[in-house]
């Protein structure tokens, strides 16, 4: 009786511990709230002094389990080197997997590194290929500002957290929130199954024939750096802000 209460008590358990304080479980007082609303606007404060002279970026998303022995590691590994060559900043979350791999080819390459990480009570961590790091407490934060410092994103193979990058960046290119910045989706094999399922949306009409094109599904490195160059080369010339520091910002 003892050891099915142990495997009833172990089933019960989380996956996935829960965070101290839970923002949507409202409504909350109205003190509570402009505290809440203050801790927001300080944290995206941090973020975009932390972030102003990182430059132009390209922005990976991917899996922090792969580990440096898997090729998709070795795969970002190689495209953040190609970023640093193209005088871009490589952004990624900033932890393990794919995002020290992105961080690390770039690192090595002698071109800028950053890490926009958020606090999790598993797994997420800083990697030590970084020239610069931000912490976040919010993901959505952390997520917004990802996006707002690129000019091109790269969805590695990832879960959960990288279905929300890729799906959030998406949705706002189509819907002209933000400029039609490249997408690259690496991992022809990884990816199948979605992008199936990406056409089957165009053919029931929940998605437009031609927003199939807003993403370019590949293998080949040299096909999404040359995807990546085309546009920016056509449509922008790179030059780095002269650097005023002022009111938090750091260099």
């Amino acid at each position: 009786m003892k050891e099915k209460e142990k495997i009833a008590r172990k089933i019960a358990e989380p996956i996935i511990p829960a965070k101290e304080h839970v923002y949507l479980e409202g409504p909350k007082s109205r003190g509570y709230e402009f505290i809440f609303l203050f801790k927001v606007a300080w944290e995206f404060l941090k973020g975009m002094r932390n972030l102003h002279f990182v430059g132009p970026c390209v922005t990976v998303f991917g899996s922090a389990r792969f580990k440096e022995d898997h090729d998709y590691y070795k795969k970002a590994v190689e495209f953040g080197a190609r970023i640093a060559g193209t005088g871009f900043t490589t952004m990624t979350g900033g932890g393990p997997g794919i995002m020290e791999a992105a961080n690390r080819g770039a690192f090595e390459a002698g071109g800028q590194s950053v890490g926009c990480n958020i606090k999790l009570p598993f797994e997420q961590h800083y990697n030590r290929y970084l020239t610069k790091a931000v912490t976040f407490d919010h993901f959505f934060i952390r997520k917004t500002l990802l996006i707002k410092y690129s000019y091109a994103f790269i969805i590695m193979p990832g879960g959960f957290g990288t279905m929300d990058e890729f799906f959030e960046t998406l949705t706002l290119i189509q819907t002209k929130t933000i400029a039609q910045f490249p997408i690259v989706i690496f991992g022809k094999e990884f990816y199948a199954d979605l992008m199936v399922a990406i056409e089957d949306m165009a053919e029931k009409g929940t998605i437009s024939p031609e927003d199939l094109d807003l993403v370019l599904l590949t293998d080949d490195i040299d096909e999404a750096m040359d995807h990546i160059s085309k546009y920016i080369t056509t449509n922008y010339k790179i030059k780095r802000r002269r650097r005023i520091p002022w009111f938090f910002e750091k260099k």
